[in-house]
């Protein structure tokens, strides 16, 4: 998807964290009154989720991260505790490294 340059990958990420994904999680927050307990709720809906109005994605075009691993969605998430945190591993492919890109970066 981005070519082999690490800083577009990064940017790519943070656009698609930000411009992509947080707009389709607020959408379903505010027709289900709460967050989706994973992402995959933005793809088929939750039996518990009354009032949806997606999907907000489908399967083919749920994001992944410009490593080719799906984005991590964590709810309630561990540094934004009162919503969730939404990030990619990084192009280590490893959650809870120093090179992951989430939501709770500037």
């Amino acid at each position: 998807r981005i070519g082999s340059n690490p800083h577009a990958r990064v940017t790519a990420a943070q656009v698609d964290i930000k411009n992509v994904i947080k707009p389709a999680l607020d959408r379903f927050k505010v027709d289900n009154r709460a967050f989706p307990k994973g992402l995959q709720d933005l793809v088929q809906q939750p039996v518990d989720a009354k009032n949806l109005h997606g999907p907000y994605f489908t399967s083919t075009n749920l994001p992944v991260d410009p490593w080719g691993d799906p984005y991590i969605y964590e709810y309630p998430g561990k540094h934004n505790t009162n919503s969730y945190d939404l990030f990619s591993a990084g192009p280590d492919g490893k959650p809870g490294t120093d090179d992951d890109i989430g939501n709770w970066m500037n």
